[in-house]
């Protein structure tokens, strides 16, 4: 809606994992850099941790662009399952048939897969997002599946993908041996003070000018202040106070636009260094207790779908009423034609009505003068 007016190719804040606005903090750029590391060396075991929001599906998703086509890739994002499940999606995601299948016969099918594809010379690698719902049973039976080898390399690498209680489920001593395996470990931090700042004109310059809008004293800071230096949480104030500027036909963004944004949002101050709070705000009341960052932007991303809705329904009724408008410009264009013409026929009705004027006016004038010539002929010779 606003990407016009700030003359924008596409929204800058959407909040889909989408790599080409994937800003390379320091933090990242060590985690990129960690995950090109493990799938060129065909590590056994890699894990990716962040809190939620902090673009760890971004990076994923960079990564899998930038695979080699010898690389046979299987994503799981649905974790919510028991051991046998997982398999049987990891099979499916490979393209086995998994229906009617039990345990022994799902890893039989895996395991003669994944000889085969290493026998063609490809890398079959498991990308698991979300990690930390797994069971522990599941989680186990992953490492098993690590026990799946040639005789002198794996036939697979796992990535783990999870939020930052995946590390301590992991720590658990039943699975240590898990942990052990682990062969490369990466975290993804916050973003900090001046990252936020970098990474605000970093999605406005993507999608074609980072100086749409400005951004006045303070506005910076409060935008840290209130997402934590988590990049979902800056895209989401982000998104609404770009909104709000267009609405209020303005290039500039201030403090009080800010405050207005955290208002409707419900957003509540967050400390980087420390990502949960003792309250937050559910259904309108307080409930004591830790909160996580999922429990936070699940109230914010219910607030901002809200406001989106109303937001869309809005603009419904915008295009309703400019559709009515220029349907009714459209007949009061017809009615001025209509009347034009009009105003043309009346214009030469007044033309041929003056021309006829002007004739009877000649005509008279002609037959004045012959009857004063034919009086003046009757003086001159006298009566018959």
């Amino acid at each position: 809606m606003y990407t016009e007016f700030f003359g924008l190719s596409a929204k800058p804040f959407e909040l889909l994992p989408n790599p080409k606005f994937l800003y390379l903090s320091k933090g990242h750029r060590k985690a990129l850099s960690y995950l090109q590391y493990g799938v060129q060396e065909h590590a056994g075991f890699t894990l990716l941790t962040g809190e939620v929001g902090s673009g760890k599906t971004t990076l994923l998703r960079d990564i899998i662009n930038r695979i080699s086509s010898d690389t046979t890739l299987a994503m799981i994002f649905n974790t919510r399952v028991d051991a046998q499940q997982l398999i049987g999606m990891i099979n499916e995601d490979f393209g086995l048939l998994s229906a009617g299948k039990d345990k022994v016969q799902l890893l039989r099918d895996l395991n003669d897969f994944l000889l085969a594809e290493c026998t063609a010379g490809r890398q079959p690698i498991i990308i698991i997002d979300e990690a930390q719902n797994l069971s522990t049973d599941a989680l186990e039976e992953i490492r098993l599946l690590s026990n799946l080898e040639a005789d002198n390399f794996k036939l697979m690498q796992i990535i783990l993908v999870g939020q930052p209680e995946l590390k301590q489920i992991i720590s658990k001593p039943s699975l240590r041996q898990l942990r052990q395996r682990i062969s490369i470990s990466c975290h993804l931090n916050p973003l900090n003070r001046e990252e936020t700042e970098e990474y605000i004109f970093h999605r406005l310059a993507t999608v074609g000018n980072r100086d749409c809008v400005a951004f006045l004293d303070g506005v910076f800071d409060m935008i840290y202040r209130f997402s934590g230096g988590i990049p979902r949480l800056i895209n989401l104030l982000c998104d609404f106070l770009m909104l709000s500027a267009f609405v209020e036909e303005t290039r500039e963004i201030d403090v009080e636009l800010v405050k207005d944004a955290v208002t409707e949002l419900s957003f509540e101050e967050l400390q980087p260094s420390a990502l949960s709070v003792a309250t937050e705000l559910r259904g309108g009341t307080r409930t004591q207790g830790p909160v996580t960052m999922d429990d936070r932007l699940a109230v914010i991303e219910e607030n901002y779908a809200k406001l989106n809705a109303s937001r869309s329904e809005k603009e419904a009724i915008l295009e309703r009423l400019s559709s009515q408008g220029s349907i009714l410009e459209y007949l009061i264009n017809q009615q001025q034609n209509q009347f034009s013409q009009f105003e043309d026929q009346l214009k030469k009705i007044s033309a041929q009505i003056d021309r006829l004027r002007q004739m009877v006016l000649v005509d008279g004038k002609r037959s004045g003068h012959q009857e004063a010539l034919l009086l003046d002929t009757r003086t001159k010779n006298g009566p018959f």
